[in-house]
């Protein structure tokens, strides 16, 4: 399990690098949060795409190689972007590279997600990926504040260079990693079956079913919200580069609190209560943020908003871990990310093309109030039926997954 905790930490220091270095990079060069909106919006439809197919490449392939080999595949591309910059500023390149290196992240998070059974016993599996939260949102506490010091001290470039770095040393990492044969899919399965089966077993399945809907809305509501954070702070609020690093990294700690205490507001209060509150409060949280001047306000509401969405988060895909036959657990993930991910482009687009037009604290407070009556719609779902709060389900029983 160590080196599968230290990968992961090691990618998150790299991707949060790259969330605050992009955008400020974008940002210097054009001066545009609109442009800002695009290349986020062009990793998102990455993603998307890529979403079709991953989930029938990691469950064909070796799982471990894959994982390195979308390390190698983002060290090359993130360090284009410094060396590309020694000539000059190339924006272009950016179009390029973040849809390709958003790519290989959707092959990677799919990998990473049907490990974690391999490594640890059913029962232990909202536990470990709480622990892989709590590990990755410590370096998201170092990475925001160290990619904007870097960023106001040497320039956006500097940050994505040591970014890059991140993830030559995560793939000599995951080398280590050792794995429990898996079982694949039968050779004999008619294509187009193999690649829908992922879908047909969400569309069959009373809890993941109406969760994917949910997702899709709430998913397009929140995926630009790093970037209207950071153009609300230097833009409406003056702030500079040094400073959109810490609150960022203030934030971060509520990723940490959110994954410390998943575990046993599960066991508590069930799968069902906890999602739906995790969500609700995400909602009131960004509104905060809107409403908020003062940046230890702003900061604060960051940290509830990152605090809610990692409850969600850790308990949904603990669910499908839990409720997935191993054989479709890759192509399971890869439909639901790829569904409930449908919208996060537009919406990425929508919401930075609102805060330039409206303003960032307009688009806040109404993009928090459509995130909290979304969660509430979750009430009259059959994610609240035969609720019974003190089981976990079994690993391959929708039945009993139903009630939590």
């Amino acid at each position: 399990m160590w080196p599968l905790l230290v990968a992961q930490t090691l990618s998150a220091l790299g991707d949060s690098f790259s969330y605050v270095a992009i955008p400020l990079l974008v940002l210097h060069t054009t001066g545009s949060v609109a442009q800002m909106g695009v290349v986020t919006a062009l990793g998102g439809a990455a993603s998307l795409v890529t979403g079709l197919f991953a989930g029938v490449v990691v469950d064909r392939f070796d799982r471990r190689r894959l994982l390195v080999g979308c390390d190698l595949a983002r060290l090359l591309l993130y360090a284009s972007i410094p060396l590309a910059w020694l000539a000059g500023p190339r924006v272009w390149l950016l179009y390029l590279v973040l849809p390709l290196a958003s790519a290989c992240g959707m092959v990677f998070r799919v990998a990473h997600v049907t490990v974690v059974p391999s490594l640890v016993p059913a029962d232990q599996i909202t536990r470990a990926n709480s622990r892989l939260f709590a590990a990755s949102s410590t370096a998201y506490l170092v990475g925001p504040a160290l990619a904007g010091l870097l960023s106001g001290r040497f320039g956006p470039t500097t940050a994505i260079a040591l970014d890059a770095s991140t993830f030559a040393v995560s793939a000599a990492v995951l080398v280590l990693l050792r794995l429990r044969p898996a079982e694949r899919p039968a050779d004999g399965e008619r294509p187009i079956d193999v690649l829908l089966a992922g879908v047909r077993f969400i569309a069959r399945h009373p809890v993941l079913r109406p969760l994917t809907v949910l997702l899709t809305v709430l998913s397009s509501l929140t995926f630009g919200l790093t970037d209207v954070v950071i153009y609300r702070l230097k833009h409406d609020l003056g702030q500079s580069d040094g400073t959109v690093g810490y609150v960022l990294a203030v934030g971060i700690v509520g990723t940490l609190l959110g994954s410390v205490a998943v575990a046993r507001l599960r066991r508590r209060y069930g799968f069902a209560p906890t999602w739906t509150a995790a969500w609700a409060l995400c909602g009131v949280a960004m509104a905060a943020i809107g409403l908020a001047r003062p940046v230890p306000l702003v900061a604060a509401a960051a940290t509830a908003v990152l605090g809610c969405t990692a409850v969600a988060g850790i308990v949904s895909m603990s669910l499908r871990q839990e409720v997935t036959p191993a054989p479709l657990l890759g192509r399971v993930t890869s439909a639901f990310w790829t569904l409930h991910s449908a919208l996060t482009p537009l919406g990425a687009a929508a919401l930075t093309a609102a805060a330039a037009g409206y303003g960032s604290a307009a688009t806040l407070i109404a993009a928090g109030a459509l995130c909290t009556a979304t969660a509430a719609t979750a009430l009259f779902t059959p994610l609240f039926r035969q609720q019974r709060p003190n089981r976990a389900p079994g690993p391959t029983n929708p039945a009993r997954a139903s009630a939590e």
